[in-house]
């Protein structure tokens, strides 16, 4: 296999959890995330979750978690 199928076993299942804790470094907030597979999930989509610390997808449901 070529070097695309290694990068591919590196990639995140979008929507496995229900819910995942991110950094400031991880900002600004898209579900789903990179480094997940998008040929199976919702569309991507923008959390701001600066001010409250915390959001949910309105596709999926997941709730992220902002940590320091």
């Amino acid at each position: 296999m070529g070097n695309g199928s290694v990068a591919a076993e590196n990639l995140i299942q979008p929507n496995a959890e229900n819910s995942y804790e991110v950094m400031r470094s991880d900002l600004p907030l898209s579900c789903p995330m990179p480094g997940m597979y998008l040929w199976n999930s919702h569309p991507k989509v923008y959390l701001p979750i600066e001010s409250e610390g915390s959001g949910k997808c309105p596709y999926c449901g997941t709730e992220y978690v902002l940590i320091d």
